[in-house]
């Protein structure tokens, strides 16, 4: 069977033109999905992770009541991750964590962080992936390197397709990366403009400087001041122009203040043309995460409901500063993989905690969690909705069964225990 249009459940590109083949209930063949999207679909079944407790292998419905009685017990748990699952089961988890008074945080909050805090401050001008393929003649990859993160956002969307106003393509496009080293995506660059590692901020404040008419001398962050003159020029010139800002810029020295130096940057320029700003997400539905916290509280990301109402404070409620300061005493993850991805100290002591792990896959987290809940995969054995990186809802489709329930069913069935309106299995 051929299964067209679907959506990958990678990056956050969320590619919508895959087309899988399936036979007997298997995946047999993807095509024009990424080197990482095939594996992800054709490798789908291989690491599943196993309902367990304690490390022997049990029932789901023996999973979810052990993670019941934890959540009951507990005074202050950590919900955790929701970046790998659909909108609909981060809405259930923020209903958990408003039911329990948890404190919730997601995995922004270790990486475009300090973009949404960039944002409290200066606002952004945005726009779509669809107008940056239809529109931008000028594209600018600041500290992100699509070719090997977003393996298609090339193809897609940045800089090959032909446009509605940019009919030639490739060729109707200028390109430039500024990173700290040459990658694959920069040697695809017209222009490659190489900063010293942690002076992104100088770099960015001296554009905006000569922008209103300043003058330099010398360098600035490594880079030549006549290079940051001709690119203030190509700048200038574009008719519309789109700076994409990775974790090269949000995870170095100056954090917020490099993202809030490429927005104000983007702002200034829109006095003289049309400049926007988009974030380079990692996980498929990072961006969904941000978007569910924001509906249902107002806040994007580390969110405490231990008084009853949402509070909100980065370095104070994020999921390593509670780990770090021994604040917690339970953690439920969801779709994600902290103990890969957290600091050694705040690792140390989530592992003297019990943890509940609601994942398809086999992961450091699973393998050391108290209670292993696994799930259906979204986007190939359960649907959803995911935001893409420039906060387009994509719905992604099921295309196999599964043994398991989805995440949204497992958080619907520990809500409903911890309410008392469904009996113990």
């Amino acid at each position: 069977m051929k299964v067209e249009n679907v959506v990958c459940p990678f990056c956050g590109c969320l590619c919508d033109d895959v087309i899988v083949y399936v036979e007997d209930g298997a995946i047999k063949g993807v095509e024009k999905a990424c080197s990482i999207g095939r594996s992800l679909f054709l490798k789908h079944r291989e690491d599943l992770s196993l309902p367990s407790i304690d490390g022997r292998e049990t029932s789901i419905d023996e999973a979810i009541n052990e993670a019941v009685n934890i959540l009951r017990d507990k005074k202050h748990v950590l919900i955790y991750g929701l970046s790998s699952t659909s909108i609909e089961a981060q809405r259930k988890a923020l209903e958990l964590a408003d039911l329990i008074g948890a404190s919730i945080d997601q995995t922004t909050s270790i990486c475009h962080g300090p973009t949404s805090l960039a944002i409290h401050q200066t606002g952004i001008p945005t726009c779509t992936l669809g107008e940056v393929k239809n529109r931008a003649d000028v594209v600018v990859f600041w500290g992100s390197n699509p070719l090997e993160a977003h393996q298609r956002h090339y193809e897609r969307y940045s800089l090959i397709p032909k446009g509605m106003f940019v009919t030639e393509g490739r060729r109707g496009r200028k390109l430039v990366v500024v990173d700290v080293r040459p990658t694959p995506s920069s040697r695809a660059a017209d222009i490659f403009i190489q900063v010293r590692p942690g002076e992104d901020y100088e770099v960015l404040n001296a554009l905006r400087y000569m922008l209103k008419g300043g003058k330099l001398d010398g360098e600035v962050g490594g880079v030549k001041v006549e290079t940051l003159k001709s690119l203030l020029d190509i700048m200038l010139s574009a008719k519309y122009g789109v700076i994409f800002i990775g974790m090269g810029l949000t995870m170095t020295r100056g954090k917020y203040h490099n993202v809030e130096a490429a927005l104000s940057l983007a702002i200034e320029l829109n006095s003289h043309t049309r400049w926007s700003v988009v974030a380079m997400r990692g996980h498929y539905n990072v961006s969904g995460a941000g978007m569910v916290l924001l509906w249902q509280t107002g806040f994007p990301m580390a969110v405490n409901f231990s008084l009853g109402y949402p509070r909100y404070s980065p370095g104070e409620y994020s999921a390593v500063d509670l780990l770090r300061r021994k604040e917690v005493d339970a953690v439920l993850v969801i779709a994600s993989d902290p103990v890969a991805n957290f600091p050694r100290e705040a690792v140390r002591n989530l592992l003297s905690l019990p943890i509940i792990a609601i994942d398809p896959k086999r992961s450091l987290t699973t393998m050391v969690a108290k209670v292993v809940i696994p799930t259906a995969k979204v986007g190939i054995e359960t649907e959803g909705t995911a935001y893409r990186m420039d906060g387009v809802p994509i719905r992604v489709k099921k295309i196999l069964n599964s043994i398991y329930p989805s995440d949204e069913e497992v958080l619907d069935r520990i809500i409903a225990k911890i309410k008392g309106e469904e009996r113990n299995a």
